[in-house]
């Protein structure tokens, strides 16, 4: 069929052309409330048990969350004994609110002032919808009849809070699809049940403006709260929260733009998880605010085993591109960016006290119980620069720049064959191959030196295709006499074989005794034709004579 845009319509923009929200920054975190263990519940195709839910609220307690919306108590027996299990069981700290949801109902809010008996702290949120879709096609009723809805189910809750004696109760109200209603009506409902909870400077009630369903961009969902910020009495008794979902894709920039619009706290839920396309996801906020040089006040410093008791409790999983948890986010394949974070990282090593700015990097994976070894994956779209990256930080093998430019393309002819990604492991087994068990024609059976008046002579016995050969040379050191040797040699009908040593590197490959060594040698032969060579022996000289060879051999 073919698409019909004419049957939609732009959402209106909010009349405020002296908006301020564009011209400031973000400078601290807001106040956190996460709202798995109810909206992000409710959107499970299984809800979680009792029991997940208790693991989930202590994670969620563990990251440093002081609000916490723990469920909808008179929805069912589930909701309601998991909220009675944390209290009776004293599973809350004392500095942690439980937030429960009720719609403005009688009978709703009964059994949940009934759930909170002897809480230490407690938010009751009470919602109902206010926006003209909600309006016509789910009510049937009016403003005026919608805002009594309101209006009585505030006097409901605060008839009852004597009951809760003892617990810290505070008010919440949320004009439920906030975001599609007009801000004129949305500031008279919500200032309407002002009037009946009365807030104060000193007991201020939140006011929860949720973007319920996204029907514009961020930047009208951002006019929208400065518009009420500026325009609703008694700001100063409030607490404007934030509640943004993401079926626009959009969630965090609206969240974001939000609290530059005045907004001071945020609901939402690890990892975006919630109805449709999802809440916001807390997580991705926290971490943006941390990248700018902000403390979130949120413990993110090891995701791993957060992601681990959130797939277990929910049975959703974090998709590998997901910011910052992602399996993936923290990886490189393309060549030029593995180059690019491989110099970055060695520049950070040697400047650690410098601000965070490595290229493709946007936080130091460490910050979040990552690895830098999960920096860099090699498929066949890698590079030099990849490759050295995964045989230096797993094997210690620190190529030099002109052997990775060398050995990077036969790694990536030899992946692309196999057309997947390969391991440290498979590269390491590709570079042995190519060098190190390079043994035809030329193989080393013994080299010996002695030295006098600074010449030094090497005796040598070596294999040429299994036959054995031997030669002596003299230089200033073992590998001038190897190199003056070969150029004397008599072998197959053949004078003296000519190359120099053009390019040497060597290091230790472990510690202790028996460590080994490797040595990187280029030769330079008569024809200007260049090649490198690498040698492993636990006597670096003969790490060193084994690398000539292995130069020669691939010459």
């Amino acid at each position: 069929m073919p698409m019909n845009p004419k049957k939609y319509r732009p959402f209106p923009p909010v009349a405020l052309p002296d908006r301020q929200w564009p011209n400031r920054i973000l400078t601290h975190a807001p106040r956190w409330c996460s709202v798995d263990l109810r909206d992000g519940n409710q959107a499970l195709a299984v809800p979680m048990n009792v029991s997940q839910k208790l693991e989930l609220f202590s994670a969620l307690v563990k990251c440093g969350f002081k609000e916490i919306e723990v469920g909808f108590p008179s929805a069912s027996n589930t909701e309601f004994t998991f909220n009675r299990r944390l209290i009776e069981e004293k599973r809350a700290p004392d500095d942690v609110w439980l937030q429960v949801l009720v719609q403005a109902r009688e009978d709703l809010i009964e059994r949940t002032v009934e759930s909170l008996v002897g809480a230490k702290k407690a938010i009751i949120h009470m919602y109902n919808s206010t926006s003209p879709a909600q309006r016509r096609v789910v009510f049937g009723k009016s403003k005026d009849e919608i805002k009594a809805i309101a209006i009585n189910g505030a006097k409901l809750i605060k008839e009852r809070l004597h009951r809760l004696k003892g617990t810290e109760v505070r008010l919440q109200y949320s004009p439920e699809s906030f975001s599609g209603t007009e801000v004129e009506y949305a500031k008279e409902i919500s200032e309407a049940v002002m009037d009946v909870w009365q807030p104060t400077p000193e007991r201020p009630m939140i006011l929860n403006l949720p973007d319920t369903v996204e029907v514009a961009m961020p930047n009208v969902y951002a006019d929208q709260i400065e518009w009420i910020c500026r325009n609703i009495k008694n700001r100063d008794s409030l607490v404007i929260s934030l509640h943004t979902h993401n079926d626009r894709s959009t969630g965090v920039a609206a969240t974001e733009l939000g609290l530059l619009a005045g907004a001071d706290r945020v609901e939402g839920t690890l990892f975006g998880n919630g109805e449709r396309t999802g809440n916001l996801d807390l997580v991705t906020v926290a971490l943006n605010l941390y990248m700018h040089g902000i403390d979130p006040k949120l413990k993110f410093s090891n995701l791993s085993p957060l992601i681990d008791v959130y797939e277990r409790c929910t049975g959703m999983t974090v998709p590998p591109r997901h910011p910052y948890a992602g399996e993936l986010v923290f990886t490189a394949f393309s060549g030029s960016h593995q180059d690019a974070i491989k110099k970055g990282l060695a520049e950070r090593e040697n400047t650690p006290e410098a601000h965070w700015d490595v290229p493709y990097l946007t936080i130091d994976p460490a910050d979040i119980g990552r690895e830098y070894r999960e920096v860099i994956r090699v498929n066949s779209q890698s590079g030099k620069g990849g490759v050295a990256y995964l045989l230096e930080a797993e094997f210690g093998i620190e190529l030099p720049k002109d052997m990775q430019r060398e050995f990077g393309p036969i790694a990536n002819d030899a992946v692309d064959k196999l057309g997947r990604e390969v391991s440290g492991a498979e590269l390491k087994a590709m570079f042995w191959h190519e060098y190190i068990d390079r043994i035809s024609p030329w193989q080393l059976q013994s080299f010996d030196t002695e030295s006098k008046n600074g010449v030094v002579k090497c005796h040598v016995k070596l294999l040429r295709d299994h036959h054995p050969v031997e030669i002596i040379g003299e230089g200033n050191g073992p590998l001038a006499a190897l190199v003056h040797g070969f150029r004397k040699i008599h072998t197959f009908g053949r004078v003296g074989i000519r190359f120099e040593i053009s390019n040497y590197a060597e290091h230790a490959l472990s510690s202790g005794e028996g460590a080994a060594a490797i040595a990187y040698i280029q030769i330079k032969t008569t024809d200007g034709k260049s090649r490198w060579g690498a040698g492993v022996d636990t006597h670096i000289e003969l790490a060193s004579v084994r690398a000539v060879l292995s130069a020669l051999n691939r010459s």
